[in-house]
């Protein structure tokens, strides 16, 4: 961890709109980072070739600007990064604590409904039963010599071997700090590199925040079981962990938190509604 000022940092994705739950977070950083003499960072994690699109990129610059926020530059894009990213995946390989996997994702929904993959991930997908761990080695190198699609998991055994057992990371909220316990065993074999692009959210974003020597990592509830990998994965690359704090996630009508999966109404159609970004600070506390 720096041991200079504080280094935040805001980091959406561009494979939609900003809505209000972006806008909360995005101004709980900007805020933190100023109370803590800090300062706050921009991200563009647009790993995502298929989802990532240029006009959406714009979009965020604009939203954030209509809500009073501006960023220091450059700010990264995680698709100028891919051969960083690539390195971290062959280092991993190299020293054997990755494998390529070579099952679909409906080859592994079948395992699952099977039997062969009972239990779940935190993030509900089963875990994956280590169908391509054992592979022989000539096949292996055969499949990947004839191109076939595949992605690369983490060998969660040999990972927790290289580590040791003590996992955690320190939590940090407005009365202090304390220090969590973390288990990314229960992530399993997670996915570190994609099929398309050869990195994982999870593995870009811990090198992303090493890399602009990010101090706290200030996101949604939704994310805080991955934190448990993220720590794993800093220790097994000989990354700094940050200190972490996960805010709760707005929820609509029903419920359910604001998605743009789910159409959730975006920062643009506030603004083209006439709502103004001071009234937005006060809904969400930032007067």
């Amino acid at each position: 961890m720096s041991l200079g000022a504080p280094v935040l940092r805001f980091a959406p994705s561009p494979n939609g709109r900003l809505h209000l739950g972006h806008a909360y977070s995005a101004l709980l950083n900007a805020d933190l980072a100023a109370r803590m003499g800090g300062v706050c960072r921009l991200r563009i994690e647009d790993i995502d070739p298929q989802r990532s699109k240029p006009a959406l990129i714009d979009a965020i610059f604009a939203d954030l600007a209509w809500l009073g926020l501006h960023y220091p530059e450059p700010v990264r894009r995680q698709s100028d990064h891919m051969g960083d990213y690539r390195a971290a995946r062959d280092d991993l390989i190299d020293r054997r604590l990755a494998y390529p996997c070579f099952c679909s994702r409906g080859q592994i929904r079948a395992l699952a409904e099977a039997g062969k993959a009972t239990a779940c991930d935190p993030d509900g997908a089963p875990l994956y039963p280590g169908t391509c761990r054992s592979l022989d080695p000539a096949r292996v190198a055969e499949n990947l010599a004839r191109g076939e699609p595949h992605t690369w998991r983490l060998d969660m055994t040999a990972a927790l071997r290289c580590t040791g057992p003590d996992q955690g990371y320190v939590a940090f909220d407005a009365t202090g700090a304390q220090r969590i316990a973390a288990d990314p065993a229960r992530w399993g074999d997670a996915v570190i590199a994609r099929r398309d692009v050869p990195t994982s959210y999870h593995l870009a974003v811990v090198h992303d925040d090493a890399a602009e020597g990010i101090s706290h990592v200030v996101r949604g509830r939704d994310l805080e079981a991955a934190s448990d990998l993220h720590v794993l994965l800093q220790k097994l690359l000989g990354l700094p962990t940050p200190h972490y704090r996960h805010h709760p996630l707005l929820l609509d009508a029903g419920g359910e938190k604001l998605a743009k999966s789910r159409g959730s109404q975006s920062l643009a159609d506030l603004r083209e509604a006439g709502v103004t970004p001071r009234r937005i600070r006060m809904q969400l506390g930032f007067v």
